[in-house]
């Protein structure tokens, strides 16, 4: 006598009887199926120059992706490499990740992003706060990236001189315009020469300055003279834009900057993308490329999201009256 389950789970009972074969159906359970085993978490790693692992674009990345499906600790787990600063830490904290078998790494602005490609031509990268991709030598063509490498573009070339402007209608008298910028990111070349040209229309004067640490940008600000105003682009060395900010607070000239974010920190004004949404953006070509897709098919996007801000206690600081329209026109304001 045996017992065999059918296709459709019922038990057949089987057995002989006087030389006939007997069969009988019975409504019985078939055996447990062991549980097939969990896929395995993708690993994403992490790489930028912050001081905690909470900066904005990797907090906008995890919501992004939770809202995509991919839920922190579930389907997806974080490994991340932040360097306080210290961008000669990047190469690296970059191969440590590639050594790590991370399936995928993020990275913020530019240093990170070229210390990542440096370190991996075939783990997929998605970039956060480059101000120009192309420029910076990290893919061939927005539209096609080419190799492994995708993500989004903070604009920069194409936001300058909206910087300008505002910074001219929140600062009338100001002439001259100092551009610094940390000397080795290799994006700031075309948003230099955007600069130039639309400072023509404004009647301004650009003074393109690239310096590589906080001496030698103090040593440049001392020839900041009144009518003068700083633009501070974004760069892959954040401690030069805090020395930036509080230099300007100090000597009291006005700067704009490319994020609110440094104008949370004092900063006079800024027109740019927010880190955070640029996070949320990037959270999609992610999730695209943890679903298959390959990152040199996935055109570079740019920043989608574009604020205007400003700090209102800086503004009285300096004696500025903030107009009507900056009023009207600014996401967020800082008392």
């Amino acid at each position: 006598m045996r017992l065999r389950w059918t296709p459709s789970g019922w038990g057949r009972l089987e057995w002989q009887l006087f030389g006939l074969s007997v069969a009988m159906v019975l409504c019985v359970p078939p055996p447990p199926v062991e549980a097939q085993e969990a896929p395995r978490p993708f690993r994403i790693g992490v790489l930028n120059a912050a001081w905690a692992a909470s900066h904005p674009t990797v907090e906008g990345l995890k919501a992004g992706l939770k809202a995509l499906g991919f839920e922190d600790g579930r389907n997806v787990t974080f490994d991340i490499r932040f360097t306080e600063g210290k961008l000669d830490a990047m190469p690296a904290a970059a191969e440590a990740l590639v050594k790590a078998g991370v399936d995928l790494i993020f990275t913020s602005q530019e240093a990170a992003t070229q210390a990542a490609k440096d370190a991996t031509k075939s783990v997929p990268i998605v970039f956060t706060l480059v101000g120009d991709p192309v420029g910076a030598g990290i893919v061939t063509k927005l539209a096609q990236p080419g190799g492994n490498v995708t993500g989004v573009s903070s604009l920069q070339t194409e936001l300058v001189a909206k910087r300008l402007q505002v910074l001219k209608t929140l600062a009338p008298a100001v002439r001259r315009v100092w551009i610094i910028y940390y000397g080795v990111d290799l994006s700031t070349t075309a948003m230099i020469d955007k600069a130039l040209h639309a400072a023509q229309r404004m009647k301004l004067d650009v003074v393109p300055k690239g310096v590589l640490d906080a001496a030698e940008l103090r040593r440049v600000l001392r020839e900041v003279r009144g009518g003068d105003a700083v633009l501070v682009p974004e760069g892959s060395n954040p401690e030069l834009v805090i020395a930036t900010i509080e230099q300007s607070l100090a000597l009291r000239f006005p700067a704009v900057f490319g994020t609110a974010l440094w104008v949370g920190y004092g900063g006079l004004v800024s027109y740019g993308p927010d880190y955070y949404a640029q996070g949320v953006q990037a959270a999609a070509l992610v999730a695209k490329i943890l679903r298959g897709a390959r990152p040199q098919d996935l055109s570079v996007e740019g920043a989608e999201r574009i604020d205007l801000a400003v700090n209102l206690k800086t503004a009285d600081l300096f004696g500025l009256a903030v107009p009507r329209k900056i009023l009207l026109r600014a996401d967020a304001f800082r008392r």
